[in-house]
């Protein structure tokens, strides 16, 4: 590969001028002279050594992303719309201010901690912390660090949370049902952490103030590992039959559910209302149209990289930065009324 010093001595220019021309400082040179170079470094094909210019500028121009997947979920965290929204936003703004991105997928906070400290990378984006895994990830990684959805970040100077009301939103949907006559609702989950038990608290809020006390059969736990799922709902749509809504924690679950329900003979929204939270492309897609609380996607993985990008240009970002939420009404939830068996 030719070198700025070998294209300087070929022109009979400094290495100042040429490097002022590929790195875009057209202020400091002619516009004779970036034509003179510009056409050169096409007829050479010269490609910049960006790892050479990065360390000379002791960076690294990369932007590290990790993600913490459950042992009891999937084999494939990114099957999940939600992530793949997710990151699509994080990859979008990363690109476009000149950064790359490096993904690390894990189900073990030890083997996040030992990989990310080493990365040379500039800063970090966690997604899928609980408990104290965002706190253990900081003692041993010390550059600008942005979490999405993260509840466990106190103590943490250097850390900003992306997220969202979930109590509200979760609890602005059970009233929608409520409003509508509901009054024995689930709520369908796979834990009670962090994201989940924000919005399960929305949900008891709501369900209290009709005067219905939560009891823990309410709570409909979903086993998504490959292994489990279909006992787990063949369990869940069996339970379902003494309710008449089922507030489910997202918007993939909420689908899934309504399919093993349909599948067996119930009806969605006659026999049963659903709905979900998330408001992604498949809600929109499936038959009934899915009743949800929207959040926008994207712009939490675009907000969390601009966050994060902010930081290291030196600048402060508030600790809690909060989306909003909004309801999208469809079809899977409406008043209720006895159990409805297809083809009836």
């Amino acid at each position: 590969m030719i070198t700025i010093k070998e294209i300087a001595a070929r022109l009979n220019m400094s290495t100042t001028t040429v490097s002022n021309v590929i790195h875009g400082k057209d202020g400091e040179v002619s516009e004779e002279t970036r034509k003179t170079v510009e056409e050169f470094l096409r007829k050479v094909d010269y490609v910049p050594n960006i790892s050479a210019r990065n360390l000379a500028q002791n960076e690294s121009k990369i932007i590290g992303v990790a993600l913490k997947a459950r042992e009891d979920k999937y084999e494939n965290l990114i099957v999940d719309p939600f992530v793949s929204e997710l990151i699509g936003g994080i990859e979008e703004t990363v690109r476009n201010a000149g950064y790359f991105m490096m993904i690390y997928i894990s189900r073990d906070t030890e083997k996040i901690m030992r990989y990310v400290s080493g990365w040379n990378v500039d800063g970090l984006i966690l997604f899928g912390m609980l408990d104290d895994d965002g706190i253990r990830v900081s003692t041993r990684y010390k550059k600008p660090i942005v979490c999405v959805d993260t509840y466990s970040i106190e103590g943490l100077k250097h850390f900003t949370n992306v997220g969202l009301d979930d109590e509200k939103g979760t609890y602005d949907m059970v009233k929608y049902m409520t409003d509508q006559g509901h009054r024995r609702i689930a709520f369908l989950s796979d834990n009670k952490k962090g994201v989940d038990l924000a919005r399960l608290t929305g949900y008891k809020r709501a369900l209290k103030e009709t005067g219905a006390e939560f009891h823990e059969e309410d709570f409909l736990q979903i086993k998504p590992a490959a292994d489990e799922i279909e006992a787990s709902l063949e369990e869940m749509c069996t339970r379902a039959l003494k309710y008449t809504a089922i507030m489910c924690v997202s918007d993939l679950y909420a689908v899934t559910m309504m399919s093993a329900l349909m599948d067996r003979g119930i009806r969605i929204p006659e026999g049963i209302s659903v709905a979900g939270f998330d408001d992604n492309l498949l809600g929109s897609l499936y038959r009934p149209a899915l009743t949800t609380v929207h959040q926008d996607v994207k712009k939490k993985g675009v907000v969390a990289a601009e966050t994060l990008l902010r930081r290291l240009k030196g600048e402060e970002t508030e600790r809690q930065i909060i989306l909003p939420t909004r309801l999208v009404i469809r079809d899977s939830v409406t008043k209720p009324r006895k159990l409805a068996l297809a083809g009836l």
